[in-house]
């Protein structure tokens, strides 16, 4: 079964920089889009940053010269690196991942989410 792991989240002062990890595991053949998103309390889940598999990447506006979305295909891992962390950045995030996986000796193309990790932003 496929399994999406994130990491790195914890309690930042404003300011401060973090980065946080997701590590795919499973039959898994390919990794198109990885992602990333966040929902802070009493709000939707937003999108905060993608890569595809060719490296092209997209933020939101609100995280734009903040983050930085990377990926390591040998690792199934992909990073985010928020820096100026600001109050309004504490939420949970989870990682996202479309891709394709063997189960039962057959291929499925699905989109997959990891637990969440809390990040939260406070002095």
């Amino acid at each position: 079964q496929v399994q999406l792991v994130e990491s790195g989240g914890g309690l930042v002062q404003p300011g401060e920089s973090l980065t946080l990890s997701c590590v795919a595991s499973g039959s898994i053949l390919s990794i198109n889009v990885m992602g990333w998103y966040r929902q802070a309390p009493g709000k939707e889940r937003d999108r905060v940053a993608t890569i595809t598999r060719s490296g092209s990447t997209a933020y939101a506006d609100s995280v734009k010269g903040r983050a930085t979305i990377t990926r390591d295909d040998a690792k199934n891992t992909v990073y985010l690196q928020m820096n100026r962390l600001k109050p309004e950045d504490t939420a949970v995030y989870y990682c996202n991942a479309r891709l394709t996986y063997n189960t039962g000796g057959r291929y499925y193309t699905g989109d997959f989410w990891g637990q969440g990790t809390q990040v939260t932003v406070s002095s």
